[in-house]
């Protein structure tokens, strides 16, 4: 594999999680009863979003393809949570089931910036999103535990 390649290999598996979580995201925003929580749904998609486009562009600017689907991990997980919230608490099941993909965004993007193997220009896209994965997985954290320890 070439560095070229290796870079978008790396930035693709980005991609393709944050893509599951953009479109998780969404599908939950649709579904709460809360309207304060489909706006923090809608606003964490929307970084998602944003993180999904930067890391497309450097794989275009490399001369990549960019990932255009999500995970099939990404896609169990949300016919898992749809039949978790058809059984119980709608609201706390996308919360704990966000909060499980944003630690699995978080973790693959330690894992690159940890990886000896990833190239510089590889390492250097992640860094510049991790602040955000790292707020976004702060805020639902946060939100998955006060719900447990409110009900």
């Amino acid at each position: 594999m070439t560095g070229t390649q290796k870079i978008e290999h790396t930035l693709n598996d980005l991609i393709e999680i944050a893509r599951d979580g953009a479109e998780f995201y969404a599908e939950a925003a649709g579904k709460v009863e809360s309207a304060e929580l489909a706006t923090l749904f809608r606003r964490m998609g929307e970084h998602k979003h944003e993180i999904v486009s930067g890391l497309s562009a450097e794989v275009a600017a490399i001369g990549g393809d960019p990932a255009d689907h999500g995970t099939m991990v990404g896609s169990m997980r949300q016919v898992y949570a749809k039949a978790r919230a058809a059984f119980g608490d709608t609201t706390y099941a996308y919360v704990a089931e966000l909060e499980e993909l944003e630690d699995r965004l978080l973790d693959a993007f330690k894992d690159t910036l940890q990886d000896e193997d990833t190239l510089a220009a590889a390492g250097a896209a992640a860094q510049r999103f991790l602040p955000r994965v790292i707020e976004c997985h702060d805020i639902m954290r946060n939100r998955k535990l006060a719900m447990k320890n409110a009900g």
